[in-house]
């Protein structure tokens, strides 16, 4: 389930010994108070609260690194000025993977700016491709809209099908 970005949130049997209802959600929904409560006929009852975001709440921008006006050369420069052996002499495995993750990190925030993005209220399936198609798709309609001839109501359909069958393919 992990692959498919699902939690199960059931860990209790629900009709004798097996785990029958399921209670599986996207890893980014949360689920509160769930618990295994009374019987009704042979099953248990599962009962529990769904925590949800108003969708009318605006979402905070986020920050990401903007790899585009990156300084990679002052980042190199100063990511080999350190003399390593020095700081990793007698050190284990871990401590030395921790001793150059903190310098990269370092070196990552000295070197490589931040942007803020608007977070999408799109499904995490819906892609640049699928925006272009479906943008594409709504410009042949409104071109078929005011024409209506057969070639245009062919290039609609073609247009439909294409958008039908990569979003079939993303999900």
């Amino acid at each position: 389930m992990s692959t498919n970005s699902l939690l199960q949130h059931v860990n209790e049997p629900t009709r004798g010994n097996n785990i029958l209802d399921l209670v599986m959600t996207p890893t980014d929904l949360s689920i509160n108070g769930l618990e295994v409560t009374d019987k009704i006929g042979d099953h248990q009852m599962i009962d529990f609260s769904l925590k949800v975001q108003d969708p009318n709440t605006r979402t905070q921008h986020k920050q990401v690194l903007d790899y585009k006006w990156a300084n990679f050369e002052l980042m190199k420069k100063e990511l080999g000025s350190h003399n390593y052996e020095v700081l990793m002499n007698s050190k284990n495995a871990e401590k030395c993977y921790i001793i150059i993750k903190s310098k990269i990190a370092t070196a990552t925030e000295h070197h490589i700016p931040r942007k803020r993005v608007r977070p999408t209220n799109n499904p995490s399936w819906f892609s640049q491709k699928i925006k272009r198609l479906v943008s594409a798709r709504q410009h042949l309609y409104r071109r078929l809209k005011r024409f209506q001839t057969e070639p245009h109501r062919q290039e609609h359909i073609l247009a439909c099908r294409a958008v039908k069958r990569t979003i079939k393919s993303t999900k």
